[in-house]
């Protein structure tokens, strides 16, 4: 029980102070305008921080990749499988808030900068994806292309070889100490999103409870018809009748060991273990499952859509469009992707839809709160998802296994 609320203590202290805010803003209303600064200073230093720890981030994750590895179809076919489970999450949640829609309180607010759509297709696909001078990279308002940046940078550091080891050293020490500050930086979250809370509950009323009921309803609903439903077609596909029933054999204690540790890394370990009890390859396992870990995120997928359906329904805009869903589901795989390695990486996928959809900074304290509501099941999706997909990987490469 002591390990149980050690790992879910910063969730605690944050929900303590989105309570107290909340209690606040119903109290006093529209007084506790006053406490707004304090939440917009956490905001800014969570803004600051951010660019140069995606940016040190992804460079030297790319830039010390093993080349020695060459691990070849398994890399190819884990990498179709990750991709795949990751676009059906994202599209059948969008089917599910199209069935079901989200109800938000609206902010009032239409005066912001909203993406510039003017052009032809090819030039908003550039204005998207790169930036014409280096110091715009240095904006939140171009994290599409800072991440861009930032692996080209890894690449070629990589190529360097022992030329470019000194700088290798530099983007290792520079993402140990980007971590530190936004560990740091986070302290301050219950205070700073505490006070955000209160001034947004005092100024549109108690209505936005209602935001976060309907998201909550949609995720964990949805979210669990995944996690039985989904999962158990995924080890069909597998293994027939058979590899469902082995899945759920020993799906249990990695399932228990993501809730318990709230962390997805925690849970490979025992993930390795259930692959291997589920008759998956040692080779294959050893790499689908430690790599799935960080890039393979289905829960983190399902929860980025739920945001930004909220989103789109608290700034009166409509979520749809063909353009409007294949960016939402292409933002899923990004931030699947980028988050594992950085801590409380969800908050880099909150300022990329933020980022990309032209959103203000209203925007982000309410995609933080239903991060951290959504947190616990969408770690169990992230975890568990691993060794399903372990399962299609050695499927597909047609490796015999004990299913």
């Amino acid at each position: 029980m002591r390990t149980l609320l050690k790992n879910y203590s910063s969730i605690l202290l944050l929900l303590l102070g989105i309570i107290a805010g909340s209690i606040l803003g119903l109290i006093f209303g529209a007084r506790v305008e006053m406490l707004k600064p304090i939440g917009e200073i956490f905001l800014n230093l969570l803004f600051t921080a951010v660019i140069p720890l995606v940016f040190f981030s992804i460079s030297s994750a790319i830039a010390n990749v093993d080349q020695g590895q060459k691990l070849g179809k398994i890399i190819s076919v884990m990498g179709v499988v990750f991709l795949g489970t990751i676009l059906v999450s994202s599209f059948l949640t969008i089917i599910t808030i199209k069935i079901f829609p989200l109800r938000a309180v609206t902010t009032g607010i239409s005066s912001f900068a909203a993406p510039d759509n003017t052009g032809s297709w090819g030039e908003q696909l550039t204005k998207l994806l790169t930036t014409g001078e280096f110091f715009e990279l240095l904006s939140r308002k171009n994290m599409l292309p800072l991440i861009i940046f930032s692996s080209l940078v890894g690449f070629a550091t990589l190529k360097a070889g022992k030329a470019g080891e000194s700088f290798r050293h530099f983007l290792v020490s520079g993402n140990e100490v980007m971590k530190q500050l936004l560990t740091v930086i986070m302290y301050l979250a219950p205070v700073g999103l505490g006070a955000y809370f209160a001034y947004q509950v005092g100024t549109l009323g108690p209505q936005l409870f209602g935001t976060y009921a309907s998201s909550m309803r949609i995720y964990y609903g949805f979210g669990f018809f995944y996690f039985i439903v989904i999962f158990s077609v995924y080890a069909f596909i597998a293994g027939g009748i058979n590899g469902i029933k082995t899945y759920w054999k020993y799906n249990l204690v990695p399932t228990f060991t993501a809730l318990g540790s709230c962390s997805s890394i925690a849970t490979i370990p025992a993930n390795l273990e259930a692959a291997d009890k589920m008759g998956i390859p040692t080779h294959i396992g050893n790499v689908v499952i430690p790599l799935g870990g960080t890039l393979h995120k289905d829960g983190s997928s399902i929860s980025s859509i739920v945001k930004i359906g909220v989103v789109f329904a608290m700034f009166g805009r409509d979520f749809s469009g063909i353009d409007t869903i294949l960016l939402a589901m292409g933002i899923t795989v990004i931030v699947s992707i980028v988050e594992g390695g950085i801590p409380n990486g969800g908050y880099i996928g909150e300022l990329l839809v933020m980022s990309v959809y032209g959103f203000p900074v209203e925007a982000l304290p309410a995609v933080m709160i239903i991060g951290t509501l959504v947190d616990p099941l969408a770690t169990i999706l992230n975890a568990t998802g691993d060794t399903v997909a372990a399962m299609l990987v050695t499927k597909f490469i047609g490796k015999p296994a004990k299913l």
